[in-house]
């Protein structure tokens, strides 16, 4: 992960984000004089790609004493079983109280996030995906719903901000909007292809205005070896992409004496989809999948204290004291 940090938002350092419980339950203990060192512990209701810990980290060690403090978690990126304990904090609980709603946010969406990712990229084998669902989620949390893709096994996503918190570079060309306002694809990639640095693929949205055959074969007589891919989309068109109509591409591609193009596609993918073109041995050299992880329901986490200044206790329906997991490493 590189160093962009997680934690910039004051609405969130300043609770505005937590349940006005949670500041009541501020004010009443201070008030009473009541500041226990308490140990909370996190557990997800069903399996998946643990993924948050990192934003909760950052966010801790904004609120935590420099001292009087232990958080144990699990690796970002490792399975975590249904009521597994996934993250432990031992500290004054007047330091991170207020937090625990968002504590419980960030690591239900990002691991719900990571483990669309995970099965979308088990589905696909070998065929690399790329997490392209910023649309689909409010620009607050894009950049971290696309880290989480790519902590599920994405190989790279469409945000800066999400490659940048995954320490990675950002892949995308062009929207097929250029095209449209040009008037062609073959325009629009060469304007692209004359303002764009030339460390950047070349790879063109196709089936835009004409057919993906049609559009594929004007860009690669125009471009020719510098053309590296073309994209097929889905929502450009009526029905969906089909395995037959990629290796139709590839054919008509290789025998014009362009294998060198790659055919990447798009749109709306998820696991099943992607596995019938992986059982039909369609030559996808990449997915780029939006919805089915941007949209993916959350991993719910529930939270509870176990301890309260060294004395094993828990609401009912809990057992009282520390739950042991060796699985937890000491990450503060």
């Amino acid at each position: 992960m590189s160093s962009v940090d997680f934690v910039g938002e004051y609405p969130l350092l300043v609770g505005d984000t937590a349940d006005v419980s949670a500041h009541r339950d501020k004010i009443v203990l201070r008030n009473e004089g009541l500041n226990p060192i308490v140990t909370m512990e996190f557990s997800p209701i069903k399996s998946g790609i643990f993924c948050g810990i990192s934003e909760v980290k950052a966010l801790l060690s904004k609120v935590l004493p420099e001292t009087n403090h232990q958080v144990w978690a699990l690796e970002e990126g490792n399975f975590v079983a249904a009521g597994e304990l996934a993250l432990s904090i031992t500290a004054p609980y007047a330091s991170f109280g207020l937090y625990e709603t968002s504590i419980c946010g960030i690591l239900s969406h990002s691991t719900g996030w990571a483990t669309a990712s995970k099965e979308c990229v088990s589905a696909a084998g070998i065929i690399p995906v790329i997490s392209v669902g910023a649309r689909h989620v409010h620009p607050s949390v894009a950049g971290v719903m696309d880290y989480a893709a790519v902590i599920g096994g994405c190989l790279s996503c469409s945000t800066t901000l999400g490659a940048k918190l995954s320490g990675i570079n950002p892949t995308g060309t062009i929207s097929s909007n250029v095209a449209l306002i040009m008037g062609d694809t073959v325009s629009a990639m060469q304007a692209f292809d004359k303002h764009i640095p030339p460390e950047i693929s070349r790879v063109a949205p196709v089936n835009v205005i004409k057919d993906e055959t049609e559009e594929s074969i004007s860009l690669v007589r125009i471009f020719g070896q510098r053309l590296r891919g073309v994209i097929l989309d889905d929502s450009l068109v009526e029905k969906n992409i089909s395995p037959n109509m990629v290796k139709e591409l590839r054919v008509r591609l290789d025998i014009t004496g362009y294998s060198q193009v790659d055919i990447l596609v798009r749109g709306n993918l998820d696991a099943c989809r992607i596995s019938e073109f992986v059982d039909a041995c369609a030559p996808v050299n990449a997915f780029e999948v939006g919805r089915c992880i941007s949209a993916c329901p959350p991993h719910e986490f529930s939270s509870d204290i176990h301890v309260i200044d060294g004395i094993p206790i828990a609401r009912r329906g809990r057992i009282p004291g520390s739950t042991l997991n060796p699985r937890l490493v000491e990450v503060m």
